[in-house]
């Protein structure tokens, strides 16, 4: 059996002077490329005088990695290969390079971003990853707030409710969880509850 996924419980950053570069790293748990890609575009006005903000992302199938005028293969790739080796998912590693005058090379620039990575990831706390899906169910207004006192219960995110003749309320959970949790709600509204995904 293949062992199961990992990400980070919360954000670890590193930060190292290699040559005068000053390297800013961070890995992070993260959702997706469009959650990954603010985080860089906050990066970049949290740190306008930097010469680059280099960036690798896996999460749920999709991946990137995005050198950022550094010499191509030389940044995003080892920052990508640090998070596969490591066997992590839902992941975005930044690293924020101020350039310090003396010129690293191709295999410096991909040894110090490898570096900055990896010793950020020493200090995490990893955790399995468990993969979220969004289910969707129509109530009685009676019935509103047994839903919202389970999710809140189960840790599942309440993403919106919407109020017509019946209350829409759309879920956020984990898959392990789905059937457990979907179950507990139809015995306790005793079948009145319209599931639509």
């Amino acid at each position: 059996m293949a062992e199961p996924l990992m990400t980070l419980a919360a954000p670890v950053h590193s930060d190292l002077t290699i040559r005068k570069s000053r390297f800013i790293g961070c890995a992070q748990p993260i959702a997706d490329r469009d959650a990954a890609q603010a985080v860089v575009a906050s990066l970049r006005a949290a740190y306008p005088g930097a010469d680059h903000v280099c960036w690798a992302m896996l999460a749920g199938g999709q991946s990137a990695a995005v050198d950022d005028g550094e010499p191509a293969g030389t940044a995003g790739r080892p920052m990508l290969e640090v998070l596969r080796h490591q066997g992590l998912d839902g992941v975005l590693a930044t690293v924020v390079r101020y350039f310090g005058g003396i010129k690293l090379g191709s295999g410096g620039l991909l040894r110090a971003y490898t570096d900055v990575v990896a010793q950020a990831l020493l200090v995490a706390a990893k955790v399995p990853l468990q993969r979220l899906q969004e289910v969707s169910c129509e109530v009685a207004y009676d019935l509103e707030g047994v839903v919202r006192r389970e999710a809140a219960l189960a840790g599942v995110e309440l993403l919106d409710a919407q109020h017509g003749l019946l209350v829409r309320i759309r879920l956020r959970l984990p898959q392990s969880l789905h059937a457990v949790f979907r179950s507990r709600l139809d015995d306790l509204a005793q079948g009145r509850i319209s599931w639509t995904s």
